[in-house]
C-alpha cells in the first residue's frame, strides 16, 4: 500500500461534505473525499418518496442553483442536484472506501483506509449521523423483522406493522404503510405527535389517528418482541398486540467511536457534543476540524444542510491562513 500525499482529507461525501470539497477546488488544494458507502449516502438512504422540509435554495451549496419542480424538493431531486454538482465540478471522491485510524505526525496525520494510505495535512471530518441507529435494547431487538430503517410501503401491505416514534420519518413510514394497505399501529414514549413533524402533515396524522385508522398508543414503549407479537406498556396495562414487522424509527447517532479514536474529546453534560471552536470549527486535535450534524452531538436536530453549510467556508478561510 503506497501512501498518497494530500494537503486535505475530507472523510464523508454528504452534501457538507462535497460543499468542503468545492472549497478546496477552489483554493487549488490537492484533497481527496473519503466515503465509506455512495455519494450522498445518508441521504440515498432516505425513504423512496421522502419530501424535505426546507426549499431546494436551502439545500444549496456554493451558491449553486438547485432547480425543484415543488417549492418542497424530493430525495431523488437531491440525489440528482448533489450528484451533478460532483460530477460537473469533477471533485476528487473515493467512494466504498472507510477510513480506519489516525495517527499524528510531525506534518500533520496518517490517514489509513481499507485501501489505501494518506499523508495528510487537515483532516475535515463531515460524516453525519445516520449510521448507527439508537437501539431500543428490550428482548426480540434482534430478530430479523425488526427495523430501524424505512424505506418503502409495499413490503407491509397486509401486514401488522408497529411503528416506534413520533417523528417526521416515523409520521411519514405510517402515513404511507395505512395507504398502502397495512395495518398500522404507532407506539409513542410522549403524549401527542412531535412538534417537529413537517407542517402539511401533522394534521393528516392526527387525522387518522382520530378516525381510529392509524391506532396509537401513547406514553406506551414496546418491552418484548417476538415472532408473532409484542408485548406493550400502556400507561393503564400491558398488553399484546398482533405483530408481523417493527420498525423502530428512533433517532441515530454520531460514530462517537470513531471521532474518540482520532482524540476529540466531548462534552460532559451528556449529550456528547464533540469539543471544537466555533470560529473555525477546528476542533481539540489541532488540524482535524468537524463540519456538518456530528457537530451537534446526541442533539441531532441541531445541524442540517441548511444551516452547516456554511461550515466548509469557514473550515476552508482557517485552513488557507494555516497553510499560506
Amino acid at each position: 500500500m503506497t501512501t498518497e500525499l494530500k494537503d486535505v482529507i475530507i472523510i464523508g461525501a454528504g452534501p457538507i461534505g462535497i460543499a468542503c470539497a468545492l472549497e478546496c477546488k477552489k483554493r487549488g488544494w490537492n484533497y481527496t473525499v473519503i466515503e465509506k458507502g455512495a455519494l450522498t449516502n445518508s441521504l440515498f438512504n432516505y425513504p423512496l418518496n421522502m419530501t424535505f422540509f426546507s426549499t431546494s435554495d436551502k439545500l444549496e451549496i456554493d451558491n449553486i442553483p438547485f432547480i425543484s419542480n415543488n417549492p418542497k424538493p424530493t430525495r431523488s431531486e437531491a440525489l440528482e442536484y448533489y450528484r451533478r454538482v460532483t460530477t460537473s465540478n469533477q471533485l476528487h471522491i473515493n467512494l466504498f472506501e472507510e477510513v480506519r485510524s489516525f495517527e499524528k505526525t510531525a506534518d500533520g496525520f496518517i490517514v489509513i483506509s481499507d485501501k489505501n494510505s494518506y499523508q495528510t495535512k487537515k483532516v475535515i471530518i463531515a460524516t453525519g449521523f445516520y449510521d448507527i441507529p439508537n437501539l431500543l435494547n428490550i428482548p426480540g431487538e434482534h430478530l430479523p423483522k425488526v427495523l430501524h430503517y424505512y424505506k418503502e410501503a409495499h413490503p407491509y401491505t397486509l401486514q401488522n406493522v408497529a411503528i416506534v416514534g413520533a417523528s417526521n420519518s416515523s409520521v411519514d413510514a405510517a402515513l404511507e404503510i395505512y395507504r398502502k394497505g397495512g395495518h398500522v399501529t404507532m407506539i409513542i414514549r410522549n403524549d401527542a405527535i412531535g412538534e417537529r413533524v413537517k407542517y402539511w402533515v401533522r394534521p393528516d396524522i392526527i387525522n387518522r389517528i382520530e378516525e381510529g385508522s392509524i391506532k396509537a398508543y401513547f406514553n406506551s414503549e414496546i418491552k418484548e418482541i417476538k415472532a408473532n407479537e409484542i408485548r406493550v406498556k400502556t400507561p393503564n396495562e400491558t398488553i399484546t398486540l398482533p405483530n408481523d414487522f417493527v420498525i423502530a424509527l428512533t433517532g441515530y447517532r454520531p460514530n462517537f467511536k470513531f471521532l474518540a479514536k482520532a482524540g476529540i474529546e466531548f462534552s460532559s453534560d451528556g449529550k456528547q457534543i464533540p469539543v471544537y471552536n466555533e470560529n473555525t470549527m477546528e476542533s481539540n486535535v489541532e488540524g482535524i476540524y468537524l463540519a456538518g450534524v456530528i457537530c451537534g452531538g446526541l442533539e441531532t436536530h441541531k445541524w442540517f444542510i441548511e444551516n452547516s453549510r456554511i461550515h466548509a467556508k469557514t473550515i476552508a478561510t482557517h485552513i488557507e491562513e494555516r497553510l499560506s
